[in-house]
C-alpha cells in the first residue's frame, strides 16, 4: 500500500432510483436511472467525498417485479465514458459480461475509457447467471456455471494480452522519418484457446493505467479462485462479521498461489447506510422506507438475489433449499440461504432482508455509531472499504459523505484528499508494465 497507514477504500454503487426497493418514493430523491443529471450529481458527491470508486451494474434482461433502475437502464460503459467528462478523479466502474461479449470488443472498449479518463476505468468482470439472458442472445440455454467461469478465465487473459501487445512507448510519430510507431514496440497476440481465437493486436496504444481496474464478485468457489488469480477489487456480499472475517482470509489465502500477495486485492463488502442524526432518526427512516414495499413481488425480488424461482412456497413458510440442478449465481446464494437456514428465516423473513439493500448489509444509525460498525470490520479483518450503496440518491448519499465520511477521516481512517490521479493510484496499485518482448513484433520478419 502506497500509504504507510492502512486507509479505507470507499465505492458508491450507483442506481439512480436508489438502492433500496422503494428508495425512489422519499421525498426529494431521484425517480430515474436514465437521467445524466442526476447520475453527474452522485459523481459530484463522490469526488466531493474523495471516494475511489463510481460503480454501474448491469442486467440484460427485464422482470416487471424487478427492481426499478433494473426496469430501465443506460447501458453502463456508455455512461461512464459519459461521466469521465465531468469527473477529474473518481475511478468509473462498468460491468460487462464474459458469456455474451467478445474479448477484443472488450479490450478495446475499456482501453478507451481508461484514455478518456485519463486512467479511472474499471471492469466488473461477470458470467451473467440469469439464464433468460441467453434468449436475448439466440441462445436456448446458457452455458452451466463450470463451463461460464472456464470462458470468463481465459476471456480475462485474452482482453489482459490485448492490452499487453503495445508498449508504452511504441508510438514515435517521427515527422522527419515518417514513422508513427515502432513495429518492434507493438506484438500479435496470437491466442488460441478453448474458447477464443484471436490475433490481435488491439489498435489502440497502451492505457494510462496498463491495464484498467479489474472487478470481480464471484461467491463460488470457481469464481473465487478466478478473483484470487485476476482482480484487483472485489465486491463481496456480507451479513455477520465472523463470516465475514472468515471469507476475507479465504479469498486472501487463495492468492499465494498465483504469486500475488494479499494487498494486491482489495475486499468491499456491499452496504447500506441508513444515516441519522440520532439512533430514533436513523430507525424511523429505515422503517418509513420499508412500510413503502409490499409482498406482491416478494417472489421475484427474493428470486432474483438467492438466484432460484421460490414461487409457489408459502410465504410464512421456510426457505427452500436451492435445486440440485440449481447453475446460478452462487454469491447471493451462500450467503442468504445460509443464514435462513441457520436463523430458521422463512420466506417472509428473507423478503424484508433481500427487498431493503438486496440481500446486503444495512447499517442503520447516526454517523459515530456507522463510523463504529465500519472501523470494527476495517480492523478485524473482514473488509478494506466498503461498496456503498445508499437508499436513495442523492439525499441519502449527501448524509453518507457530509455526515460520516468526515467521522472517518476524524479518525484517520480514510484519505483527506486524493494523492494520486489514476484508480490504481487510489487503490494503492502499482501501474502494470507491459511484459517483456517475447512475441514477434507487428510486421517482423
Amino acid at each position: 500500500m502506497s500509504a504507510t497507514k492502512r486507509q479505507m477504500h470507499l465505492g458508491v454503487f450507483v442506481l439512480g432510483t436508489g438502492n433500496h426497493s422503494a428508495g425512489w418514493r422519499w421525498e426529494g430523491a431521484a425517480t430515474s436511472h436514465m437521467q445524466l443529471p442526476v447520475i453527474q450529481e452522485i459523481a459530484r458527491i463522490a469526488e466531493r467525498g474523495k471516494f475511489d470508486l463510481l460503480f454501474i451494474s448491469d442486467s440484460m434482461m427485464m422482470d416487471p417485479g424487478d427492481h426499478p433502475s433494473f426496469l430501465c437502464r443506460f447501458e453502463p460503459t456508455t455512461l461512464i465514458t459519459a461521466l469521465a467528462g465531468c469527473t477529474t478523479h473518481i475511478g468509473l466502474g462498468a460491468t460487462v459480461s464474459t458469456s455474451f461479449s467478445e474479448p477484443f470488443n472488450v479490450a478495446r472498449v475499456f482501453g478507451s475509457i481508461d484514455h478518456i479518463s485519463n486512467g479511472r476505468a474499471a471492469w466488473n468482470v461477470v458470467t451473467t447467471a440469469n439464464p433468460k439472458v441467453a434468449r436475448n442472445f439466440g441462445r436456448d440455454e446458457h452455458l452451466e456455471h463450470e463451463l461460464r467461469y472456464a470462458r470468463a478465465n481465459e476471456f480475462v487473459d485474452v482482453v489482459k494480452g490485448l492490452w499487453d501487445c503495445w508498449e508504452d512507448d511504441a508510438v514515435i510519430a517521427d515527422k522527419q522519418t515518417g514513422r508513427y510507431i515502432d513495429p518492434n514496440k507493438v506484438r500479435p497476440l496470437n491466442h488460441i484457446g478453448r474458447f477464443f481465437q484471436v490475433e490481435g493486436p488491439i489498435n489502440m496504444a497502451r492505457c494510462p493505467q496498463g491495464h484498467p481496474v479489474i472487478i470481480e464478485a464471484g461467491g463460488s468457489p470457481s469464481g473465487l479462485e478466478l478473483a484470487a488469480r485476476t482482480a484487483d477489487v472485489v465486491f463481496s456480499v456480507v451479513q455477520e462479521l465472523e463470516p465475514a472475517k472468515k471469507a476475507y482470509a479465504d479469498l486472501k489465502g487463495r492468492m499465494a498461489k498465483y504469486g500475488r500477495a494479499p494487498d494486491e486485492l482489495a475486499i468491499l463488502p456491499g452496504m447500506m447506510p441508513i444515516v441519522g442524526r440520532t439512533q430514533e432518526e436513523a430507525r424511523a427512516k429505515l422503517a418509513k422506507l420499508q412500510s413503502w414495499l409490499t409482498p406482491t413481488n416478494a417472489a421475484v425480488l427474493v428470486a432474483s438475489r438467492i438466484g432460484y424461482d421460490v414461487s409457489g412456497h408459502p410465504l410464512d413458510g421456510p426457505v427452500p433449499p436451492p435445486p440440485a440442478s440449481f447453475e446460478g449465481g452462487r454469491t447471493f446464494t451462500n450467503v442468504l440461504y445460509e443464514r435462513a437456514r441457520r436463523e430458521n428465516m422463512t420466506l417472509r423473513d428473507l423478503y424484508n432482508l433481500t427487498a431493503a439493500a438486496r440481500g446486503h448489509w444495512v447499517v442503520c444509525g447516526t454517523p459515530e455509531t456507522i463510523a463504529d460498525t465500519l472501523e470494527e470490520w476495517f480492523v478485524a479483518g473482514a473488509a478494506d472499504g466498503y461498496n456503498v450503496l445508499p437508499p436513495y440518491f442523492p439525499g441519502a448519499f449527501d448524509d453518507f459523505v457530509d455526515l460520516v465520511v468526515p467521522e472517518l477521516t476524524r479518525r484517520g481512517l480514510f484519505r483527506r484528499d486524493y494523492e494520486g490521479t489514476t484508480l490504481r493510484d487510489h487503490f494503492g496499485l502499482k501501474r502494470v508494465s507491459a511484459p517483456a518482448a517475447a512475441r514477434r513484433a507487428v510486421g517482423a520478419a
